[in-house]
């Protein structure tokens, strides 16, 4: 099963604000501990090691080309 990358949400915008509304009242540490355990449900849920070893490397290369855009300002 390949990496998809486009939207699976009817409302995208309603999956990004349940994401955020999750983190309110969170101390940072907190909002970390949450992220790393959804992560971590989401990956099990995946079940292919293929396809998160994708989305990690996506997810660095977003990463680093946000900083990269940051400096450049």
């Amino acid at each position: 099963m390949p990496l998809s990358t486009s939207s699976n949400f009817a409302r995208p915008d309603d999956a990004f604000r349940a994401i955020v509304e999750a983190h309110r009242g969170f101390t940072d540490e907190q909002s970390a501990d949450f992220d790393a355990a959804l992560v971590l449900i989401l990956a099990n849920h995946i079940g292919d090691i293929d396809v998160l070893r994708e989305a990690i490397l996506l997810a660095k290369r977003s990463m680093i080309d946000g900083q990269q855009q940051q400096q450049q300002q």
